[in-house]
């Protein structure tokens, strides 16, 4: 651990006075609070003989407003928004072309994933082969698997950062406003006309509109105590007039028998919780910037972001294996969510996880390092091959890598080709990474 602190202090006393250092560290803050959201929330019991997959929220719906902390997806795409804005404005003050911007940002998107799900064939097979009931396959993975359903989500927006950058310089706010409006009227063909189909179209006008606000940020258009608090205000009487006087649940995650999820597909509540997410922190950018010009509090941030993607994909995984090797044992799943016992074993629970991250997160983190390898290739197939990826994300994110009848060993071979079939398409070799790193 010592020489990956010592890579990082390197790496941060080389850093220009000119970034923002605050954007990488609400990017590392984030995947702090998604990974201990998400350890937190995890509730398998084994009450009653059979293993139970659920969810502290189930079980005490008091932990919902605690959702409102840990959903944290929206600060993901408005600092995507800041950086996307920032690298494709330079791409294009270098001259680069938009099969060059993308390469990169694909590489470090999609490289990571790959071997995330190629552990899990192998996993699935060797759960099939000792005779594990398919349909339990698919609830851990899936269980394993929700991180990628940001990746998916993520990397379409990024495939669209032209168009969207453009709508900014040419409309301001207004493209942002735009996005809200559809939004709302969505809502309303979802809710009130019954029209659910079209509400996944959400996940485009709520994710974007953040990500547009990412770029207002860059142009100084949220920046400053009083910007950031009446941002905040004013998605603070919008989230709580939704979930008190509307038909939305309070809890930003989706929980098991709600008829309502604000998550799946996202809603407007999701977005008010945006607005005060980034109010709030850009609210105190000031003070946090100046504080993160110590060496500390950077090279921490620095550790942290060189690996951001594994620690992110793999968290959840690292969980399932310690849930897994519990029920081998016989041993640590009988302590009923709904009690104040189950708060008691939470510190120890937590301490577990992050042991087996650990492993995770040192063997695979070179994969976000290094030159990618391979031809360049035009836009429009790098533009295709993260599109096939992402519908592959997208359903193994939805319904796990197996299912009963789904094909050999119940494995859905199908859905698991996409994301490499798409990562071949747009020249991402994680091996060449891990070499180079």
């Amino acid at each position: 651990m010592s020489g990956l602190w010592s890579r990082a202090a390197a790496v941060a006393a080389r850093t220009p006075e000119s970034r923002n250092r605050y954007v990488d560290f609400l990017r590392a803050l984030s995947i702090g609070a998604v990974v201990v959201g998400h350890w937190i929330q995890a509730a398998p019991y084994t009450g009653g003989g059979d293993i139970a997959l659920s969810s502290a929220l189930e079980h005490q719906s008091w932990t919902r407003w605690l959702t409102w902390v840990f959903q944290v997806m929206p600060i993901f795409f408005l600092v995507g928004g800041y950086s996307n804005g920032v690298s494709w404005r330079s791409a294009g003050e270098r001259g680069k072309s938009y099969a060059e911007w993308l390469e990169t940002r694909l590489r470090r998107l999609l490289g990571p994933v790959l071997a995330l799900l190629a552990v899990w064939v192998l996993l699935g097979v060797g759960m099939g082969l000792g005779g594990v009931d398919a349909g339990f396959v698919g609830d851990l993975s899936q269980m394993a698997l929700i991180p990628i359903w940001f990746l998916a989500v993520y990397v379409m927006v990024v495939l669209i950062v032209p168009l969207t950058y453009a709508a900014w310089r040419r409309y301001g706010l207004w493209s942002f406003w735009v996005l809200v409006a559809a939004a709302i009227v969505d809502d309303v063909l979802f809710l009130a006309a019954d029209l659910t189909v079209v509400g996944w179209a959400n996940y485009a006008f709520i994710w974007v509109a953040v990500h547009q606000l990412g770029y207002a940020w860059r142009d100084g258009y949220a920046a400053g105590l009083r910007r950031g608090a009446a941002w905040a205000a004013l998605g603070g009487a919008a989230l709580i007039g939704m979930v008190t006087l509307g038909p939305y649940p309070v809890s930003m995650v989706s929980v098991p028998g709600d008829e309502i999820s604000n998550s799946l597909p996202p809603k407007l509540p999701m977005l008010a919780l945006a607005l005060v997410h980034t109010g709030l922190l850009l609210s105190i950018e000031g003070p946090m910037r100046r504080w993160l010009g110590r060496a500390v509090p950077w090279t921490a941030t620095v550790l942290v972001n060189g690996m951001i993607m594994t620690i992110f994909l793999w968290h959840l995984t690292a969980a399932t294996l310690v849930i897994g090797t519990t029920l081998l044992l016989g041993v640590g799943l009988g302590v009923d969510p709904a009690s104040g016992g189950w708060w008691a074993v939470r510190p120890l629970w937590l301490a577990v996880y992050a042991m087996a991250l650990v492993p995770c997160a040192l063997a695979f983190g070179r994969l976000e390092r290094g030159a990618g390898g391979g031809r360049s290739r035009p836009g429009w197939l790098l533009a295709a091959g993260g599109t096939v990826a992402c519908a592959g994300l997208a359903l193994l994110a939805l319904d796990g890598i197996a299912a009963d009848g789904a094909g050999p060993l119940g494995l859905r071979l199908w859905v698991l080709a996409l994301p490499f079939v798409g990562a071949v398409l747009a020249g991402v070799n994680p091996l060449a990474r891990a070499r180079a790193g």
